[in-house]
């Protein structure tokens, strides 16, 4: 349930504004839901669409296979890629719209309850937790990367990682006060450090590979 900017405006009369319900958030975070929402779309739209096309030609090499490691073409052919039985991003088609509807609910004067940010806040972690196992398969059991899929990785970290900043923020997410202080003060730190990781691990595990090119 939701109220928006327009419920604290006046009726007429003397009736007064009626207390706002429900937890809104900032327009930075908005903006964040609406952009990793669209570009997520994107990444989704374009990997099904050539899951489609190498579905009706085996032959057919997607845009983003570049060599050997840049492969979106091997990720494609893995078990890994629909592992619920569909390919993978029919997910994003599904959950980064979402994303986007809150994100301009929010810019619009939306408010939200308690178990609406809850409910986000889990479809992140189910979202989060499904990149991650995908990283560890493309590294260590494709073998390839997918420059589609590893920005798919980028946007739902984000996601995952600023929703919970935003949940701790407002209370939603209970946490002593000295750490919610630290954590609103240097956000920045976990998701550079994330990406830092994920980054190392992409060079350690092709090393010979890069070590080439330089």
């Amino acid at each position: 349930m939701t109220t928006s900017a327009l419920d604290e405006t006046r009726t007429g009369g003397d009736e007064q504004p009626q207390p706002q319900e429900g937890i809104g958030a900032g327009r930075a975070f908005s903006w964040l839901l609406v952009v990793c929402g669209a570009l997520g779309l994107l990444a989704s739209w374009v990997i099904v669409i050539d899951k489609f096309k190498l579905l009706e030609d085996p032959n057919f090499v997607p845009g983003c296979s570049l060599n050997p490691i840049i492969s979106c073409g091997n990720i494609m052919k893995s078990a890994q890629s629909h592992v619920f039985g569909f390919p993978n991003p029919m997910i994003g088609m599904v959950a980064y719209p979402v994303v986007i509807c809150v994100g301009a609910g929010i810019l619009a004067g939306a408010r939200y309850r308690r178990w609406f940010w809850l409910g986000l806040q889990g479809g992140t972690l189910f979202g989060v937790g499904f990149v991650t196992w995908l990283q560890y398969q493309s590294l260590y059991s494709i073998g390839s990367l997918c420059l589609w899929c590893s920005l798919a990785w980028v946007i739902t970290i984000a996601l995952f990682w600023y929703t919970g900043v935003h949940n701790i923020k407002h209370g939603v997410i209970p946490v002593p006060e000295r750490a919610r202080d630290l954590i609103l003060e240097f956000h920045w730190v976990v998701p550079v450090l994330w990406y830092g990781i994920i980054a190392t691990l992409i060079l350690t595990r092709w090393w010979s590979y890069w070590s080439t090119l330089l």
